[in-house]
């Protein structure tokens, strides 16, 4: 015969144990790890060579294409710039060739180049073209529902900035979205996204206002690595503005077959020719 002290007991330990497994599994619960991101890495680089630029050009986008050097600008009102154009630059004089103008209601923005074709944005037109890049003949006129800043490409999209912390992916045959990506590092979103330029499977992405170039991986949008440039203004007084606003940095090109970084801004009177170390 059981006794009811010890069947009590029973079901004091039952319950006990319910207790224990519930308290554990909530206990697991509470203490679940999310997962944070890494602090960017500072990346080094050499100066190489500087190289004279027009300062009269509000730098917007560069790209190193088939050994040339090919550059746009804006035309901000009440300064004094040569308008906003698409062109080839002499690397050895600074001098532009214009081979694509806008009419002065368009404030030119970003290009990349990707099967031969120039595609160029503008900032709030909502309105971007494709030129032929041999003979800037136009091609093609597309429009986007959101600002235009920046653009590269990662062979098979365009990526696009419109200077908020989102980057687009479109189709380089439609121009129109895919998908997109926050722009964040450790201490939350990035904003002020300029002009990019792709290089060795990620972003390089000017922060406008800042001496700093992100490194940003595409398939998360985490900032991997910082380039920061102060230096350079340090050493060319020259580039130095009146204001904060005033001779940014901007401008990245990458040329893979020497493994090399060409570096301007607005209105700037030099180019320069880096190597990024890590």
């Amino acid at each position: 015969m059981i006794s009811i002290t010890h069947m009590n007991y029973k079901l004091l330990g039952l319950a006990f144990l319910f207790v224990a497994c519930t308290n554990e599994t909530k206990t697991n619960d509470d203490t679940t790890v999310i997962p944070t991101i890494a602090a960017p890495a500072s990346i080094n680089y050499k100066l190489l060579k500087d190289h004279p630029h027009d300062s009269s050009s509000f730098t917007q986008g560069l790209i190193f294409y088939n050994n040339t050097l090919y550059e746009s600008t804006g035309n901000p009102e009440g300064t004094l710039n040569n308008g906003s154009w698409v062109g080839t630059v002499d690397l050895a004089s600074g001098k532009q060739n214009k081979k694509a103008m806008l009419d002065a209601a368009f404030f030119g923005e970003g290009i990349t180049i990707l099967n031969n074709k120039i595609y160029r944005l503008t900032w709030q037109n909502k309105k971007g073209y494709v030129y032929d890049a041999a003979t800037f003949k136009l091609l093609n006129e597309f429009s986007y529902d959101h600002e235009g800043w920046g653009i590269t490409h990662n062979g098979k999209e365009l990526i696009v900035s419109d200077g908020s912390s989102s980057i687009y992916f479109w189709d380089p045959a439609t121009c129109k979205e895919i998908r997109r990506i926050s722009i964040q590092d450790n201490s939350g979103l990035k904003n002020n996204i300029n002009e990019l330029e792709y290089i060795n499977g990620f972003i390089y992405a000017n922060v406008w206002q800042t001496n700093d170039i992100l490194k940003i991986d595409p398939s998360t949008g985490n900032v991997a690595g910082i380039l920061n440039l102060s230096s350079l203004k340090q050493q060319f007084p020259e580039l130095n503005g009146v204001s904060e606003s005033d001779k940014v940095l901007n401008g990245i090109a990458y040329d893979s077959s020497s493994n090399r970084v060409f570096i301007t801004g607005k209105n700037w009177s030099k180019l320069f020719e880096i190597q990024l170390l890590n």
